[in-house]
């Protein structure tokens, strides 16, 4: 195989364009305003079973554009989703986006309990006096949890829920995608705090 000698700045845009062509190949064209989503997913994984796995609820895109365009506030599951997302993107909308994980509070909190610390972030998150974009993309106790208190009449502005892994991990976005509100869930096991904020990323920048 030979190496391609491309312009640093350029590396980016021929990733894409690789993306696009190999979609053609296998029969597939996403269009609209999900492509960019699907792409940015595959883009970070060099996975494409995002391509059919990214699930997203009616409008999903236009809704989390503009609660974004309306300043709203972000909460991760992860430090490490938290790191991904582009800050400077994000303070031009005039949102902040945050993560409990690491609070000692938390973590003193979640043993006296016995529960996980993504339970307690999200429920510190949902005392928040404003609409939250909950950006999962580790820990599916973060959207049971979401889920229970769903069921008790909180609503999550927006559910971007990824976790990746193999306990409880399918049955916590099956929960998301059985619900009414506003989501993009990846189907099975596959996930992980670098797709949560690639998704967010991608409809940042479109």
């Amino acid at each position: 195989m030979n190496l391609e000698y491309i312009n640093p700045s350029e590396i980016e845009k021929r990733s894409f364009s690789i993306i696009t062509e190999e979609l053609k190949t296998m029969g597939i064209s996403p269009e609209g305003d999900t492509a960019p989503v699907i792409k940015r997913c595959i883009h970070t994984t060099a996975d494409f079973d995002y391509a059919e796995s990214l699930k997203f609820s009616p409008g999903a895109v236009s809704i989390l554009k503009n609660l974004l365009k309306e300043g709203v506030c972000i909460v991760t599951d992860t430090n490490m989703a938290l790191a991904g997302i582009n800050k400077t993107a994000l303070g031009k909308l005039g949102c902040r986006a945050m993560c409990f994980m690491a609070d000692e509070a938390v973590a003193e909190e979640a043993g006296r309990r016995n529960v996980t610390r993504a339970t307690v972030s999200m429920e510190r998150a949902m005392e928040l006096d404003e609409p939250v974009v909950f950006v999962i993309g580790n820990a599916p106790t973060a959207l049971i949890t979401l889920h229970e208190h769903m069921q008790q009449g909180y609503r999550p502005a927006f559910v971007i829920g990824v976790p990746v892994g193999f306990v409880n991990v399918v049955a916590a976005k099956e929960l998301i995608l059985r619900s009414d509100v506003p989501y993009i869930i990846n189907e099975g096991r596959k996930g992980g705090s670098n797709v949560a904020a690639a998704i967010l990323n991608a409809i940042l920048y479109s």
